[in-house]
């Protein structure tokens, strides 16, 4: 194996993606990617195109504010697409692009982990809470 000098070390380093470190290109997309509006946003458009306003009625608790902040951070990325209709009034549809079905495959595991696991969660809660070792 050949030896590699301190600065070619630091070069390769500069090439791999680490998402451990904070800087990280990668650290910043499972930010962004956490992000429980996220989640649900990118769930909600598995099944096919869907307007703004469909979106907010399937989503409970999303703030107009929050929603349109996801919604253009996810256009940004490339996870889902924007169309504009010109009508009266003017239709807009948000769709998940491949990278963004990718995205869902992943993400719908874990809204479907999180549904079939949380009453055993509520429960060590509880148990957590009332000070029971489990």
């Amino acid at each position: 194996m050949p030896t590699t000098t301190a600065a070619q070390r630091r070069e390769q380093a500069r090439v791999e993606y680490d998402a451990f470190i904070r800087a990280c290109p990668t650290n910043q997309l499972l930010d962004r990617i956490s992000d429980k509006w996220v989640s649900l946003v990118v769930c909600a458009l598995v099944p096919g195109p869907m307007r703004y306003s469909e979106l907010a009625r399937k989503i409970a608790g999303v703030s107009p504010k929050m929603l349109t902040q996801t919604l253009r951070s996810l256009e940004r990325d490339g996870i889902l697409a924007r169309t504009v209709t010109p009508a009266v009034p003017v239709r807009v549809d948000y769709e998940l692009t491949p990278l963004g079905l990718s995205l869902a495959l992943l993400l719908a595991g874990v809204k479907n982990w999180a549904e079939a696991h949380i009453e055993e969660v509520h429960d060590a809660r509880e148990r957590y809470d009332a000070g029971v070792e489990s």
